[in-house]
């Protein structure tokens, strides 16, 4: 099969390969799926660079964790009629060094999720990490019906997502940050009720504006490290962050007005959700699917030999929403 893997972490341009391997075999328990899409998210791009350590956790690398495609074979103690399904992957290169930018890949049955015939097959691939980042931390801790929400980065691939399940699951308001009128308008258009420019607007006073002094209930943030001295000042006293991502690996928060205020703060990360929230989010995903409740961003689509290309897309920001590879 055709695949794109890395044999030591860098620049893009100098280790990702795209060559032969091995047809893939499933084991018991698994699932052998033909891609069609993979899709890349920063997580990929920091694991190839080195940014998470220089250290290679195998020896050989195919990325990119999130994908869809048709399941063409079954392992043992796997129902024969999967075969021919079209599913959605998570987790595929989590801890795993088999990732989806591959013309195959072997994962465990239930990494594979049936994919609804009415959703465009690119979409699957941007919903591992995207869509299930955002929905788990909109229904995290009882959800957020009835609340004042504020999405940090509302134009991102997450952020985009976590704005329009906020819509649909009940928030009362939900307000966004942006980096340009553009943005602004897709936020908009996804379901919040108010985009605030970060380059031309003071956050914090324009929150507290529109909320009219008493600030939001939950903070759903992308980067704590930068976003941290915002977060205190427009989250109401016993509201709540919940944290998914840091564009630094150490940051300080101050004690006692955080205790004072009597702020929760939930951090996760996408790969390690437990099975029962898992579950719970890929239902209520699913359903959205099914009745095309959702918008979707695909930002650029690129074919596989391209994948340096895509990873400096990501990497440098240049992108807005989703970045997929197209594989068949």
């Amino acid at each position: 099969m055709k695949a794109a893997f890395y044999e030591q972490t860098g620049l893009a341009e100098q280790v990702l390969v795209v060559g032969d391997m091995p047809d893939p075999t499933p084991a018991t328990g698994e699932v052998r799926v033909r891609l069609q899409w993979s899709g890349l998210n920063p997580s990929d791009v920091k694991a190839r660079s080195g940014a998470r350590g220089p250290v290679m956790p195998f020896p050989r690398v195919i990325p990119h964790s999130d994908g869809m495609g048709i399941i063409d074979a079954v392992g043992a103690g796997v129902d024969p009629a999967r075969n021919g399904e079209r599913v959605w992957l998570w987790n595929a290169a989590w801890a795993r060094p088999f990732g989806t930018a591959a013309e195959w890949v072997c994962l465990p049955e239930h990494q594979a999720v049936p994919l609804p015939n009415n959703v465009p097959g690119e979409v699957g691939a941007c919903l591992g990490i995207p869509a299930l980042t955002a929905l788990h931390a909109v229904l995290t801790d009882g959800g957020l019906e009835g609340q004042r929400v504020l999405v940090a980065g509302g134009a991102g691939a997450v952020g985009h997502y976590a704005v329009q399940f906020a819509r649909l699951l009940g928030a009362r308001q939900i307000l966004t940050t942006v980096s340009s009128a553009e943005k602004a308008a897709l936020t908009l258009a996804a379901g919040a009720d108010v985009a605030i420019n970060y380059r031309t607007e003071n956050v914090v006073d324009r929150v507290l504006e529109e909320t009219q002094g008493e600030g939001v209930d939950r903070v759903i943030e992308m980067d704590i490290a930068t976003n941290a001295a915002i977060d205190m000042e427009v989250v109401r006293p016993n509201g709540q962050w919940v944290v998914y991502g840091s564009g630094a690996r150490q940051f300080t928060l101050p004690f006692f007005p955080m205790i004072s205020r009597n702020f929760g703060i939930r951090f996760f990360i996408v790969y390690h959700l437990s099975d029962s929230d898992r579950r719970r989010a890929v239902s209520v995903l699913t359903d959205f699917l099914r009745r095309d409740a959702l918008q979707h961003n695909i930002g650029m689509k690129l074919p596989l030999i391209s994948i340096a290309e895509a990873h400096h897309a990501v990497e440098s920001g240049a992108v807005t929403g989703n970045v997929v590879l197209s594989i068949s």
